[in-house]
């Protein structure tokens, strides 16, 4: 059997196509970069990060989900033909790797978390490559090189930063769910209008929560303390809102629509740019101010995605002989 060796969940971007998906990119990982910085305080406040996820993901299903139901145009076959591929995406791209993103940020710093998740392009292109055959060029693998040493700069880690044991498996298990959030939303095979995929998965998503929090398999802590962000100090509901909102429901929808214009390869490489987008948020409301190491490795991250996308176009045109 022989396949080309391009990202076989959609084609390679271009044109039109390409300028919107990495449009919609730069906003979710923007978006979601939020996430973080809103949820670390929280954290200190008391609030458990099953309870936080739960409230964002309820929160974004209720936004997202009259969306969905408009644009699935009374077509359930779909999501029954999809219903397994529904409850993955639900259960590891949205609950788990949330879950497990907001539980190493409790045992760790932001940063190191967030290097620590975002190996998840890397682990995308392995998978590729094992599952379809798409054997990455050596310009991707140039532009893997200098995202990842761009990360490294990003987040400081050249200067010895603290990682605990449980932090850094959380960290990796949320590296888990954010590579088959990657993988699955980049899928047009399967019919899914990306809105439809995304209010299903969220629905899924706290669904999931809420019944591991009835069962106490997921701990449930609440607070109503007042937090403070960039000297100023507000509700302990309005995080809740914007994490919800913002970077969650506006994040996994413009992702989903970035993948299928991009490719998860391409568009799990863009969405490194969540990393930087971290840093600046925890910067302008928890005070953390970036330096001059940090923002040459934006740059890099930068270098990186456009050899990554390079790498693509030469990978499109290599035939691979598979099994």
């Amino acid at each position: 059997m022989t396949t080309m060796a391009h990202d076989e969940v959609t084609p390679v971007a271009s044109g039109s196509r390409l300028v919107s998906g990495l449009a919609f990119a730069v906003l979710s990982a923007t978006t979601f970069g939020a996430s973080g910085a809103l949820a670390r305080e929280l954290l200190d406040a008391g609030w458990s990060a099953g309870a936080i996820v739960l409230i964002r993901v309820g929160l974004a299903a209720l936004v997202v989900t009259p969306f969905g139901w408009v644009s699935l145009r009374g077509r359930w076959s779909l999501l029954r033909r999809n219903a397994v591929l529904v409850l993955v995406y639900g259960a590891l791209a949205v609950a788990g790797a949330q879950f497990c993103y907001f539980s190493a940020v409790s045992h760790m710093q932001v940063g190191p978390a967030l290097l620590i998740e975002y190996t998840a392009p890397a682990a995308v292109v392995v998978w590729l490559w094992l599952r379809h055959g798409q054997r990455p060029s050596p310009v991707t693998i140039a532009g893997a090189g200098l995202a990842a040493l761009g990360l490294v700069l990003v987040l400081d880690l050249v200067s010895g930063a603290e990682l605990s044991v449980p932090g850094v498996l959380w960290a990796l298990a949320a590296m888990v769910g954010a590579a088959t959030y990657f993988v699955i939303s980049a899928d047009e095979d399967n019919g899914l209008p990306p809105l439809v995929l995304a209010a299903a998965g969220l629905v899924v998503g706290a669904l999931v929560l809420g019944v591991l929090g009835l069962v106490r398999l997921l701990p449930m802590r609440a607070s109503d303390d007042a937090v403070t962000y960039a000297g100023t100090t507000v509700a302990w509901w309005v995080p809740l809102v914007v994490l919800g909102v913002v970077t969650a429901a506006v994040a996994y929808t413009s992702g989903i629509a970035a993948g299928r214009r991009l490719g998860s390869r391409l568009a799990s490489f863009v969405a490194l740019l969540e990393v930087v987008a971290g840093v600046l948020f925890a910067w302008v409301l928890l005070d953390e101010l970036p330096r001059a190491i940090q923002l040459v490795g934006g740059l890099l991250i930068l270098a990186g995605v456009v050899c990554v996308k390079l790498g693509e176009a030469r990978t499109a045109e290599t035939p691979v002989e598979l099994p």
